[in-house]
């Protein structure tokens, strides 16, 4: 999956410190708080723009949700 970001710089700054959770400079606590700062948010969607995109997909459910 892609990551939306805010911005290039958010974006470089996040892969920074993905980096350095990664060998465990930071703590998962510390990487959270860039995810919500860098990374756009992701909105919610009704049941009915769900089934929308899974048939304009054309797809079951069981293969929407996997």
């Amino acid at each position: 999956m892609n990551k939306k970001y805010r911005t290039e710089a958010m974006a470089a700054i996040h892969e920074t410190m993905a980096a350095l959770h990664k060998v465990g400079a930071i703590g998962k606590q510390t990487m959270r708080r860039f995810d919500q700062a860098c990374l756009t948010p992701v909105q919610p969607l009704s049941p009915k723009q769900i089934k929308a995109i899974r048939e304009r997909e054309r797809v079951s459910q069981t293969v929407f949700a996997n």
